[in-house]
């Protein structure tokens, strides 16, 4: 679709409410909190974001979101081949269950996983704890963000012609060599696209791991658990300084998700 310059009265309206609800929802947060953090100088934030209990809150936040991208990562091409390639009954709800942590609150998954293997829980004698863990951290860390590389990678393997792999297995090709040679190359932008998407909703997760994790400091305190603490705590340079270095690392991957955009439509 063709652009089309602006040259009516509506659509300068039109432009003006669109900045206008950018300015109030995007670029006045984003003022506020970089105006809080560097309110007493530039030494404070630094001291914020180098405390100890901080930097293990960074630390255990992208250990939470690098495993969870790798696990869902593997899964995610193993569902998306199977939903994709294979016909079994039920497969419409598996389908739907995929969709199902768009919907159902983090609080609520974490409440879950409390009612489920806490301490007085239906699985409370399992041989590794996960209520009020990392464990348990990591699995709703899983749940939260287990939808975005199956949906990326489902249209693409969809929109997938067999000849090439027929024709792989005709000429001898084992299972794992039609997919590494011919399968995955066709999907590796859907893959990496969705784990981009994986990490972006592991880093920022807040109610399911707080729950679960019992925000414990220095034990099970992510980043974001970090920055309630901070609130709650009057800390709010500490705050601040977090909310920042978060949204940094959310603007990266919103530059690598915007840089991968044209090579997918170039592929």
């Amino acid at each position: 679709m063709r652009e089309k310059p602006v040259n009516t009265f509506w659509a300068w309206v039109l432009i003006g409410i669109v900045l206008l609800y950018a300015g109030l929802l995007l670029i006045a947060p984003i003022v506020a909190v970089i105006g809080g953090a560097f309110e007493k100088g530039i030494q404070p934030f630094i001291e914020a974001i180098t405390a100890p209990d901080a930097l293990l809150s960074l630390r255990l936040t992208f250990l939470l979101a690098i495993s969870a991208a790798v696990i869902n990562t593997v899964l995610g091409i193993i569902v998306s081949w199977v939903l994709v390639r294979h016909q079994f009954p039920g497969k419409w709800f598996f389908n739907a269950l995929v969709d199902l942590p768009f919907v159902v609150s983090p609080v609520i998954v974490g409440y879950v996983m409390i009612v489920l293997f806490g301490r007085t829980g239906w699985f409370q004698n399992l041989p590794i704890q996960l209520a009020f863990s990392v464990p348990g951290m990591l699995i709703v860390t899983v749940f939260v963000s287990l939808p975005f590389v199956i949906r990326e990678v489902m249209p693409v393997l969809a929109s997938l012609r067999q000849e090439q792999e027929e024709a792989a297995y005709t000429l001898g090709a084992s299972p794992w060599t039609t997919f590494s040679r011919i399968v995955f190359p066709a999907i590796r932008h859907g893959i990496i696209y969705g784990v981009i998407l994986t990490l972006a909703r592991a880093l920022g997760e807040f109610g399911a791991v707080a729950v679960i994790g019992g925000a414990i400091e220095g034990a099970t305190e992510t980043a974001t658990v970090y920055i309630y603490r901070a609130l709650l705590d009057r800390n709010n340079i500490g705050a601040y300084s977090m909310a920042i270095v978060l949204g940094l690392i959310a603007v990266g991957i919103l530059v690598i998700m915007n840089r991968l955009r044209p090579n997918e439509r170039g592929h």
